[in-house]
């Protein structure tokens, strides 16, 4: 049986979530229809998608797929369930809101955030926004089949449901994770069936994500597929996430930049972090050749739970960054000199690693000097640029060489928001099929 079970109220939305959570490596299927939820060729799904096409029909008839869908496939082994809703609210919110509640039982509540940022659907004082419009405003209101006519959110629930609703506004979501869980936990203790939450942002998503997760209630997502992803990723274990390879990631840097962009990395994604220490692979020819060693054993011996595996030098700590003029002048060789000796101690450990984990279908790095180092020792005789992931970052396949055909992406050690490492390695991940 999967780990997660989504019923959505078209195909269209079904699909689109199934997306989000592909994206986030779970092996996702649209099964369109319920009865064959169990069937044996769905045993390896991680999470299933069922559409019951119910938007633009009557409460009750939407209660009774709903409902039906659920009692054919609830089960244990399912972590969390998702209700699909449309993005602008439309369709029968509160009556399939409803079903989950009475089919999963009177410990959970639904907390439903209707928000899909990088579309332009935000709540913001329990009022939907699309592109900064209120919801009936729009063109939506105008919908033949599912006219609105208000945007406020809780409204339209207390309208189609049975089960009191409360809210949760930015304002709460500022006071921050803490103050989330206590009050989803006094909602719950007060009666509160169904939660409506403010969201501006993804950040705001995940804050609420990790709220309800801490606060060990039972719940219902209900959203148009972003919370859902984002409750996916802390609920389901990393064993049930695709296998279809693992990136390998050379990071040297040390400015501001890459050290955010390391520690969202650190915190989004599943990665076995191995430190190397730059002042030794720059000291005696024993102490780099030990440490080279040493950090290649300990990323052969990672847990193949793991799907990215992070090379990164020390000198992401402030603390560590080397001043290359004082070591320049102690070691009596060039600023150049020291540069070539770290840039190749990178490489070194990416070749040697490679060598031994045939699992490894990508690989990221940072900078021009480690991408150029770690190009040279592994052999590559050119490289087939594909895609712009993001600005200055290029992703493609290795031409040549030992590893001809693994794809790559080589990003500036400057370049980018605080995301951008992670966007990097997840496109990686989408496109090692």
């Amino acid at each position: 049986m999967p780990a997660c079970l989504v019923i959505a109220d078209d195909l269209t939305g079904a699909n689109a979530t199934g997306v989000l959570l592909q994206k986030e490596g779970f092996r996702t299927y649209t099964v369109l229809n319920p009865e064959r939820g169990r069937d044996e060729s769905l045993s390896d799904a991680t999470c299933l998608v069922i559409p019951t096409d119910s938007r633009s029909i009557p409460s009750q008839e939407a209660y009774d797929r709903v409902y039906h869908a659920l009692e054919l496939l609830k089960g244990e082994d399912i972590r969390f369930y998702s209700k699909r809703i449309d993005s602008t609210l439309r369709g029968n919110l509160g009556s399939e809101t409803d079903a989950f509640l009475e089919a999963l039982g009177n410990e959970y509540i639904a907390v439903c955030v209707p928000c899909f940022p990088t579309s332009g659907r935000v709540l913001c004082g329990g009022h939907l926004l699309v592109n900064g419009i209120p919801l009936d405003r729009t063109e939506v209101a105008l919908d033949p089949k599912a006219p609105i006519h208000t945007s406020d959110a809780a409204h339209l629930f207390r309208d189609q449901s049975k089960y009191p609703v409360d809210s949760l506004t930015l304002n709460d979501i500022a006071l921050g994770q803490e103050h989330l869980t206590k009050r989803f936990e006094e909602m719950k203790k007060d009666g509160v069936r169904i939660v409506i939450c403010d969201a501006i942002t993804q950040s705001d998503i995940d804050l609420i994500a990790d709220a309800l997760v801490a606060s060990s209630i039972p719940f219902i997502s209900v959203d148009p597929g972003v919370f859902t992803a984002a409750v996916g990723k802390r609920l389901i274990p990393n064993s049930t996430k695709r296998a279809s390879g693992k990136v390998l990631c050379a990071i040297g840097s040390v400015n501001g930049v890459a050290r955010r962009q390391v520690h969202e990395l650190l915190k989004k994604m599943n990665v076995h972090e191995v430190i190397l220490t730059i002042t030794k692979v720059i000291g005696t020819s024993k102490e780099r050749e030990e440490e080279i060693k040493r950090v290649t054993k300990e990323i052969l011996d990672s847990d193949e739970s793991y799907d990215v595996l992070a090379l990164i030098g020390d000198g992401i700590d402030p603390a560590k960054v080397i001043s290359f003029e004082e070591y320049s002048k102690r070691l009596g060789v060039s600023e150049e000199e020291l540069s070539i000796l770290i840039n190749t101690a990178f490489a070194e450990v990416v070749y040697n690693v490679l060598k031994e984990r045939r699992d490894i279908n990508a690989i990221y790095t940072t900078g021009g000097d480690i991408t150029a180092a770690v190009n040279d020792i592994i052999g590559t005789t050119g490289l087939y640029l594909n895609d712009e992931v993001v600005p200055l970052a290029g992703y493609g396949l290795i031409l040549g060489g030992e590893f001809a055909g693994l794809q790559f992406i080589s990003k500036g050690g400057m370049v980018g928001n605080d995301d951008a490492m992670v966007t990097c390695v997840k496109y990686l991940q989408e496109h090692m099929s």
